[in-house]
């Protein structure tokens, strides 16, 4: 189908919207105060236990069709980039508590027009696992965030059995041919974090255009791991252990491909939740992520990606702008979160400009 024009107008912002997402902001950084002073230290309100911090390139391709021959991806090239993988949870818990997962990728040498107070050549994309954000919009989020926050004080073990508890919804649904976006955020199976695919979730800008990404493993190292299977109870680090393994003697190779906004109808910008068909418009190749093999986890390493560098959905070209609720909500609470973070912390935020500032 041909793929409908990106204007203004596709975004509808509810009236109330921005106390919303001060609602957001105010509970997650409540969240993140309880798992401080737990911690004696301010991690990462989502995303706070990484597996795998490196280094890589992407490759986009050369002579893409002019549908995706848009923003990044307008012309064939190579960039340098920064890739963090991590667990789901806003808090460091044992790999039992195996919630949804996400990749932040940063891309340097990017120029062009950038969305306002990103001055850096970078553009971030942040993906997870699952097509679809399950919260689905901004009021939604601040619902689960709600929910999640009254958890947070809780020990671990209730969080393990929720998690399994999830699990076992989605194993029933599965044998219906189905299955459940909200049971697998707070439950995903003990999957190796380097076979599986990750997803925007949530559209953002394409150029003239419309997309929700996605990154898809390649690799036969990677393909060879799709019934790789975690027992946490033997390792509460398997999956950061799992990864940084890999990384010691092969590399990760993943395709980013594009899901284009084809069907207004089946395509909800402003609901997150619903999944984009790939019968109106199905995943294409638009350029290649390379991670070679190397030490993926070592002190300086771990402490510069997790406590000093930031990815936000804001970092980005004004022609890959997020669209929709819940990315609107996102531009706004991340900033506000890796402020508490860094401050908390005492140690400056960095939007890292180069790679050359990636510890060995």
């Amino acid at each position: 189908m041909t793929p409908l024009r990106y204007t203004p107008e596709i975004e509808t912002p509810e009236p109330d919207e921005q106390a919303t997402i001060r609602g957001i902001i105010e509970g997650m950084t409540q969240s993140s105060r309880t798992v401080e002073k737990r911690e004696h230290h301010a991690v990462r309100a989502s995303h706070a236990k990484s597996s795998a911090c490196t280094v890589g390139r992407l490759s986009v391709e050369p002579n893409l069709p002019p549908e995706l021959a848009q923003g990044l991806f307008a012309s064939g090239g190579e960039f340098d980039v920064a890739v963090r993988f991590a667990q789901g949870p806003g808090e460091t818990l044992g790999d039992r508590v195996s919630t949804h997962r996400g990749v932040s990728v940063k891309v340097f040498g990017v120029a062009g027009e950038k969305l306002p107070g990103h001055e850096a050549q970078t553009q971030d994309f942040v993906l997870a696992t699952g097509t679809t954000f399950p919260s689905g919009t901004a009021s939604g989020f601040l619902r689960d965030g709600k929910m999640i926050g009254t958890a947070t004080p809780l020990p671990e073990g209730f969080k393990s059995a929720v998690s399994a508890a999830m699990r076992g919804v989605n194993t029933v649904l599965n044998a219906f041919g189905t299955e459940s976006a909200k049971a697998d955020f707070f439950g995903h199976p003990f999957s190796h974090p380097l076979a599986e695919p990750y997803f925007s979730q949530a559209p953002l800008r394409y150029g003239d255009y419309v997309a929700k990404l996605g990154l898809f493993p390649v690799a036969p190292a990677q393909l060879a791991l799709k019934d790789w299977t975690l027992d946490p109870h033997r390792d509460e680090d398997g999956f950061r252990h799992a990864a940084v393994d890999f990384f010691r003697g092969s590399e990760a190779v993943f395709e980013l491909r594009v899901q284009l906004w084809t069907n207004a109808a089946t395509q909800p910008i402003e609901d997150a939740s619903v999944d984009w068909p790939t019968e109106d418009s199905p995943y294409r190749t638009v350029a290649t992520l390379r991670l070679p093999a190397q030490e993926a986890d070592s002190a300086a390493r771990r402490r510069y990606f997790d406590d000093v560098m930031t990815f936000r959905p804001a970092h980005a070209l004004a022609l890959h702008r997020p669209l929709g609720s819940v990315m609107r909500a996102r531009l706004q609470v991340y900033e506000a979160l890796s402020n508490f973070r860094h401050a908390e912390n005492g140690i400056a935020a960095e939007n890292t400009a180069s790679i050359d500032r990636i510890p060995a």
